[in-house]
């Protein structure tokens, strides 16, 4: 198939290296002249993802949006999920009338609420069978070196989801499919709250006990938020659930968990935002979580200590003594 990635950012170039390794033909879309340039004529980005030697022979690039999503079939989307919708915006008008719009992005718009397949479908003028959600324990770099992972593909048409998982499943890289979208991105932007508070505590020097106990005690809080806004509790048991969790709270290459991370050695928000290598989605997830809690009546503890920290800048040890709270209650 002919597919488009809209942002060829390190998720956005692995994931176009997986579709042209299941033989797709692959156009990256970037605003970035260099990273274009790179791509197109030496199929490398090397701003983005410079362990890749050599991108496949299969994958260009265009800075032209018109371009850029003429004649495709699918189309990914892999932008900053807070940028998503002005980032869209100039594409309605433009996808074809066929063509499924798939999002890489994890993450809850701050200023609205919005999860990423609303924000998609709205700015595109999109039906939702039209659109899909792809998550899981995908961390870019690794998949970029082929090591073997698995995802989870989310249409509420099952034909569509059946048709993306093809397009992206090779003999390392395996794909699932399910109808629970909302599940889908609930997991995926909720786990990255869950991964700054697992980040800090290790940054501050504490262990497995405590990493354990934010990362069931955050599942337990996302999976009732998940549950309150209409997803599938099962989902929150899967690869894009505990999958994901895992993946992303114990390991360095999780920009949430090195976030985090930096923050429990003592550097302030200002600081580890400097230093940090990517965007941290978590970072402005965590208050549209706590918001999402207050409408959906789903108390929040983990979110909302973790907003503390951001506002207000206490402490690891003040952040967990606000998840342990005062009062004996049932798990």
């Amino acid at each position: 198939m002919k597919i488009t990635v809209l942002g060829a950012g390190a998720w956005g170039t692995a994931f176009g290296q997986v579709l042209a390794d299941a033989g797709n033909d692959v156009t990256m879309w970037a605003i970035e002249p260099e990273i274009v340039e790179g791509i197109r004529d030496r199929h490398h980005n090397a701003v983005r993802l410079p362990s890749v030697e050599r991108l496949p022979e299969n994958m260009t690039a265009t800075g032209d949006r018109a371009e850029a999503v003429k004649g495709a079939e699918i189309i990914i989307v892999s932008i900053a999920a807070q940028a998503a919708c002005v980032a869209l915006e100039p594409f309605r008008g433009l996808i074809p009338g066929d063509a499924i719009v798939v999002s890489l992005m994890k993450g809850i718009e701050r200023t609205t609420g919005k999860r990423m397949d609303e924000v998609v479908t709205e700015a595109l003028g999109l039906p939702e069978d039209r659109f899909a959600a792809i998550s899981g324990p995908n961390l870019s770099k690794e998949i970029a070196a082929r090591e073997p992972a698995a995802t989870v593909v989310a249409c509420t048409n099952i034909d569509n989801a059946r048709r993306v998982a093809h397009a992206c499943t090779t003999h390392y890289f395996k794909a699932f499919v399910t109808t629970d979208v909302i599940g889908l991105e609930m997991c995926g932007s909720l786990k990255n709250v869950i991964a700054l508070a697992v980040g800090m505590a290790r940054g501050a020097g504490y262990g497995e006990n405590t990493a354990a106990m934010i990362e069931t005690r955050g599942l337990s809080e996302m999976t009732a938020l998940g549950k309150a806004a209409g997803a599938d509790p099962k989902t929150f048991c899967g690869l894009a659930g505990v999958g994901d969790l895992i993946a992303t709270c114990g390991s360095p290459l999780s920009r949430n968990y090195t976030f985090g991370a930096n923050l429990g050695k003592g550097l302030s928000v200002e600081e580890a935002t400097r230093v940090s290598n990517g965007v941290a989605e978590g970072v402005p997830t965590t208050d549209a979580v706590v918001a999402l809690g207050r409408k959906l009546g789903v108390p929040t503890p983990l979110a909302t200590a973790m907003s503390h920290v951001l506002d207000r800048g206490i402490s690891c040890s003040e952040m967990l003594a606000e998840l342990f709270g005062p009062d004996i209650t049932e798990e």
